[in-house]
């Protein structure tokens, strides 16, 4: 049980799943129980098979067009091995056959610059920008009701990696103008993907931007880039080349980030080479909201018929064992700070899940656009 103490020391805590604590009464949590799932043993990642249809045109600027077509959705038990973290796949099991339309995507995060214009144009306000209110967070301690968002905050030494209070803090005044609290800035980081943007954020660029987020299936398929059932969106091999292909955590975590990669923390877009789409930072950098709400059994329930999912659309609600009265929607990619120690969900069939009200440090969105 994390205790009260502990929770008013730290403020506002998350990790990968982004759940709001600290404006709220403390509860324990209890192991997330197994996930039952009848799974075929025999199923394995199938070819994938692209729609040969051209794209549209005019392109929209700034996105490639995914074809689409049906793939292999999911990761197998091979991968996890590649993380001291148990059950980091258990919600991306079993593997399933899905068909998804085609679609445009951004190429890249989106970025400061473009989240700059939108704020510009219509004087949205974020909700980290926002104060919460006692009606909103019923208990909460006056102190704590106050505007801010997420920030991960190396610790001084290595630590025992059960207890990810060591590592997050809420912090007053941290917002996409301020990602690390009111001494940091964007200035100068126009390109870097913007983060600290709650889901409902997400969702206003992107009706403001005539576009959308992705599903969960298109943002698998086209992270996969053609290729069938790899481990990242390049291939098996973490480096090519002995290249770093994705900007992920060096160094002992949660301590210090090395930067071997050639950034220490959040990294411009595009910095790494695209996949076999054009499609950059599909891994690590910033995690990326889609749109399904969160069930680690949703992908049982697409196989349990048979056959191929077409254009899936999620669960219709939000259901995570560990926090029930939770609202969680789907992160994809991985961050900066995903590494072998602790969550290496820059694999590319593994899923993140967050609080939809949440932001952090490492969270942005990429934007799809329907075919007309």
């Amino acid at each position: 049980m994390k205790t009260k103490r502990a929770l008013l020391i730290v403020g506002f805590v998350t990790v990968a799943a982004f759940t709001v604590y600290a404006l709220k009464t403390p509860k324990s949590h209890e192991a997330v129980p197994a996930i039952t799932a009848v799974t075929d043993p025999s199923l394995t990642f199938a070819p994938t098979v692209s729609n040969t249809n051209p794209a549209p045109v005019p392109a929209p600027p700034g996105m490639v067009w995914i074809s689409g077509g049906e793939f292999s959705m999911g990761s197998s038990t091979e991968s996890e091995s590649l993380c001291t973290m148990p059950g980091m796949t258990r919600d991306a099991s079993p593997i399933h056959r899905v068909y998804v339309d085609g679609f445009w995507m951004d190429a890249t995060e989106l970025t400061n610059e473009a989240f700059a214009a939108f704020i510009k144009a219509t004087g949205y306000v974020t909700i980290a920008e926002r104060t919460p209110t006692a009606a909103e967070f019923p208990g909460a301690p006056p102190e704590n009701l106050v505007a801010g968002s997420t920030v991960f905050t190396p610790t001084a030494g290595p630590v025992p990696l059960n207890n990810h209070y060591q590592w997050w803090r809420y912090q007053k005044g941290a917002n996409w103008r301020h990602p690390e609290g009111p001494e940091s800035s964007i200035t100068g980081r126009e390109k870097y993907p913007v983060v600290q943007i709650a889901y409902d954020d997400a969702v206003a660029y992107a009706k403001w931007a005539g576009k959308r987020l992705p599903t969960e299936a298109e943002w698998e398929f086209a992270a996969r880039g053609g290729l069938t059932g790899k481990l990242y969106a390049w291939g098996d091999d973490f480096h090519v080349g002995g290249n770093a292909m994705a900007n992920t955590y060096q160094g002992t975590f949660p301590v210090k980030d090395t930067g071997d990669d050639g950034f220490p923390g959040l990294a411009p877009v595009a910095s790494f080479a695209p996949n076999g789409y054009g499609l950059y930072d599909v891994a690590g950098n910033a995690w990326e909201w889609v749109s399904d709400w969160y069930r680690p059994d949703y992908y049982a329930q697409l196989a349990a018929p048979g056959g191929v999912a077409r254009n899936p659309q999620g669960p219709e609600s939000s259901f995570d064992p560990s926090e029930p009265g939770e609202k969680k929607r789907v992160h994809r990619g991985g961050s900066f700070l995903c590494t072998d120690q602790y969550c290496s969900r820059y694999l590319v069939g593994t899923r993140g899940k967050g609080e939809i009200s949440t932001g952090s440090n490492h969270l942005g969105v990429r934007l799809v656009k329907d075919a007309k």
